[in-house]
C-alpha cells in the first residue's frame, strides 16, 4: 500500500511551521528595525544628551533657573530672619524707659532698618534746634516713612527674579516642546514612516523640556509666594517700629514740656 506524503501528518505540521515562520518574518524585520531606531537611552539624562540643540539650551536654562531660585529663597530667608530678630531686640530697646538720644547712641553704629529709624529721627530732632510743635511730629514722621520704605525695598531685592522666572519658565519648556515636537514630525517626514521609532525619541524629548519647565516655575511661583508674606511681614515690623518711634519722642516732648525743658536740649545730651 503507498501512502502519499502530501496527507502525512508529519508533512502538514512542517507546512505549517514553514508558513507561520514566512508570515513572522516580516515582523521580526521591523521589530529588529524598531529596535536599532530606537535610542538605547530612554533615561531622562539620555534623552537630554540625544536631544537637539536647542532643546538642550532650554533645559539648561530651565535648569539654571531652578538653582536660582533656591539659591534667593535661601539668602532671603536667612535675610528676613536676622532682620526681624534685631529689629525686635531694637523695639524692646524702644519699650524701655528710655530717650531718643540714647536709644540713638545705642544704634549709633547699626545698619539695621530699626537703627537707620531711630538715628533719622534723632537727626530731624537736633535740626529742628528746640521747635517742639506739629511740625515736628510731622517731619519726623515723614523721616521715617522715607527711611522704612527704603529699607523694606532692600530686604525685596532679589525676589524680583523669582516672580519672572514663575512667570516665564512654562513657556520657555513649551518653546522646548514645540521644537521637540517639530522634529519629531521631521524624523517623520524623512523617514515616510509613522513608525514609533521615528516619533518616539521628539516626542520624548518634548516632553522632558516640559517637565523641566514645570520643575522650574512651580517651585519658583510657591517661593515668591512665601518671601512676600515673609517681607510683609517685616514691613509690619518696621511700621510698629516707627510708630514706636514716634510714641518714645511724644512721651519725651511730654517729659519735658512737664519740666521746661525743650526734646532737643535733652536729645543732644
Amino acid at each position: 500500500m503507498t501512502i502519499r506524503t502530501t496527507n502525512h501528518p508529519l508533512c502538514r505540521v512542517l507546512a505549517l511551521v514553514t508558513l507561520a515562520a514566512a508570515l513572522l518574518a516580516p515582523q521580526a524585520a521591523l521589530a529588529a528595525n524598531d529596535a536599532a531606531l530606537l535610542p538605547r537611552d530612554l533615561s531622562p539624562w539620555g534623552m537630554f544628551a540625544n536631544a537637539d540643540i536647542v532643546v538642550k539650551a532650554v533645559m539648561v536654562g530651565l535648569a539654571f533657573a531652578s538653582l536660582v531660585t533656591w539659591t534667593v529663597w535661601l539668602a532671603k530667608t536667612i535675610e528676613l530672619a536676622r532682620a526681624s530678630q534685631v529689629a525686635k531686640q531694637r523695639m524692646a530697646a524702644l519699650e524701655r524707659d528710655t530717650t531718643l538720644a540714647e536709644v540713638a547712641t545705642a544704634s549709633r553704629n547699626g545698619r539695621d532698618a530699626v537703627a537707620q529709624l531711630v538715628q533719622s529721627a534723632a537727626r530731624e530732632v537736633s535740626l529742628s534746634d528746640g521747635i517742639n510743635d506739629e511740625g515736628l511730629k510731622e517731619r519726623v514722621a515723614l523721616r521715617l516713612e522715607r527711611v522704612e520704605g527704603a529699607m523694606a525695598r532692600r530686604v525685596a531685592r532679589g525676589t524680583g527674579i523669582v516672580a519672572t522666572i514663575g512667570a516665564t519658565a512654562p513657556f520657555v519648556g513649551l518653546f522646548g516642546t514645540v521644537w521637540g515636537i517639530m522634529n519629531a514630525f521631521i524624523g517623520i517626514s524623512e523617514a515616510h514612516t509613522t513608525n514609533l521609532a521615528v516619533v518616539a525619541p521628539g516626542i520624548a524629548e518634548a516632553l522632558l523640556a516640559t517637565a523641566m519647565g514645570l520643575i522650574a516655575a512651580i517651585p519658583a511661583v510657591i517661593i515668591y509666594n512665601v518671601l512676600v508674606r515673609g517681607i510683609t511681614a517685616y514691613r509690619a515690623l518696621l511700621g510698629d517700629a516707627s510708630a514706636q518711634v514716634l510714641l518714645v519722642l511724644s512721651r519725651q516732648s511730654s517729659l519735658a514740656a512737664a519740666h521746661g525743658r525743650t526734646p532737643v536740649a535733652r536729645a543732644a545730651e
